[in-house]
């Protein structure tokens, strides 16, 4: 009898099956043998068949990085899925920017040039009332510069109600303080006045700052100064006024009129606006800082910018995001309910004649990323057994849905039309196996 161990194919000839060859550009060659090494000890142990050691090391490989997923929660801006999905434009300028790029770099002259000058440009573009923008890595950090250039060693002075704690714990007060500021809080949790402000004001007030409470939202008994009345005392007294909008809404937006942008609260008299690229401006990570000229830039010349400031990616992705028609986000914003309910519709009727129990319901999508709190939009899902929502997070590619009235939910508002045929065969492919496994029909 033939010894089954001789049956074990050798490395070279696994190497060279074409189902490798992705993972070889992505994780290199030793990674991979070693994988398949680990494979025909395997074999030789007799744990798996001979036949068996391509495939078990197909399915021990490491992903080699972030995986596409599927959105299909009903939350257009989701955090744990890294926000805003890029434009077109955005992906293909980020390709481009992988390589060798101009980015500090004039051509006409062959001396070195303005760091990001497009998209420093574009976005001067985008909001011709700042004077002067720069970009840093996050909100946070915009916020870390403007108060270590304008506040370290004085005083900040901000609403009580206005100390937010942002993702995984982080919170404001502790993020300003850090940068050696004090902060000085006026007002109460659910009101602050004018004169709150103008009283504690004073020759140690590095600047006042306003906070959107872009991730939650307070009812009943408030009131709070509007950018107006508070740039009115900053101006009487001298100063700087630094506006946080966070959402990253450059302009108005009608469908979201609560929410505030960069624009309007420069005109109203904001001295100095910061917000995020990746909300709903729909762009990369990173930190906006639009105002006075002179502010700018002395946040830009303080030695702390050059390590807060973003590399040729952002910039190529910013740029391509303020000059596209349009981005996934505002589509998804945008999105026609009507036609949200044709697709989820059709999607269902292709899972019911499939085998499966699939229903179009109405739905409602959020925002999120910390914007628009409270805001419904009108949506419309494709509704399934709920215990198919865990496997579905194992497939391929990934699906991320929500679960809801005791049923898997498929929401189709942040699902671009063209991922449907994505979705339809990873709820066929998992709800298939799952009738096998449990013996339902």
């Amino acid at each position: 009898m033939t010894d089954p161990r001789r049956l074990i194919p050798r490395t070279d000839a696994v190497l060279a099956d074409q189902r490798f060859a992705q993972a070889l550009l992505l994780l290199g060659h030793a990674r991979v043998k070693a994988v398949i090494t680990e494979a025909q000890r395997l074999a030789r142990e007799g744990t798996i068949a001979p036949g068996e050691v391509a495939e078990t090391a197909l399915a021990s490989l490491p992903a080699g990085g972030p995986r596409r997923v599927v959105n299909a929660t009903g939350v257009i801006l989701h955090t744990n899925l890294g926000r805003a999905r890029l434009a077109e434009a955005a992906v293909e300028a980020v390709r481009v920017a992988a390589g060798t790029t101009d980015i500090e770099l004039d051509l006409a002259t062959g001396r070195r040039g303005r760091r990001g000058r497009g998209a420093l440009a574009a976005l001067t573009a985008a909001v011709p009332a700042a004077q002067a923008v720069h970009v840093v890595n996050n909100n946070a950090a915009a916020l870390v510069l403007a108060a270590t250039a304008l506040a370290a060693g004085r005083e900040i002075v901000i609403s009580r109600g206005e100390l937010v704690e942002i993702g995984d714990g982080f919170r404001l007060p502790d993020l300003l303080v850090s940068t050696g500021a004090r902060l000085r809080e006026v007002g109460t949790t659910n009101r602050t006045t004018v004169d709150d402000y103008a009283r504690a004001i004073g020759q140690d007030t590095g600047f006042v700052l306003k906070v959107h409470p872009s991730n939650y939202r307070i009812e009943g008994f408030t009131g709070t100064p509007g950018i107006a009345d508070l740039a009115g005392v900053c101006a009487r007294t001298h100063v700087p006024l630094v506006a946080d909008a966070g959402s990253g809404l450059l302009r108005p937006e009608p469908s979201l009129p609560d929410e505030p942008d960069a624009a309007t609260w420069l005109a109203r008299g904001a001295d100095l606006v910061t917000a995020s690229g990746d909300k709903l401006l729909g762009g990369p990570q990173c930190g906006l800082l639009l105002g006075r000229a002179d502010l700018v830039e002395r946040l830009r010349r303080h030695p702390l910018a050059r390590a807060l400031r973003v590399d040729k990616l952002t910039l190529a992705a910013l740029e391509a995001t303020l000059g596209a028609p349009s981005t996934p986000t505002s589509a998804a914003l945008h999105a026609d309910p009507v036609r949200l309910r044709r697709r989820a519709e059709a999607l269902a009727e292709r899972l019911a004649e499939a085998g499966l129990r699939a229903e179009a319901v109405a739905s409602a999508a959020t925002v999120g990323g910390g914007s628009a709190p409270g805001v419904m939009l009108p949506s419309a899902a494709v509704a399934l057994d709920a215990e198919l929502a865990g496997p579905l997070r194992l497939a391929e590619p990934p699906v991320l849905a929500r679960v809801e009235q005791g049923r898997c939910f498929l929401d189709l508002r942040a699902v671009a039309a063209e991922d449907d045929e994505d979705l339809f065969n990873a709820v066929v492919i998992i709800g298939k196996d799952l009738q096998q496994r449990t013996g339902r029909g």
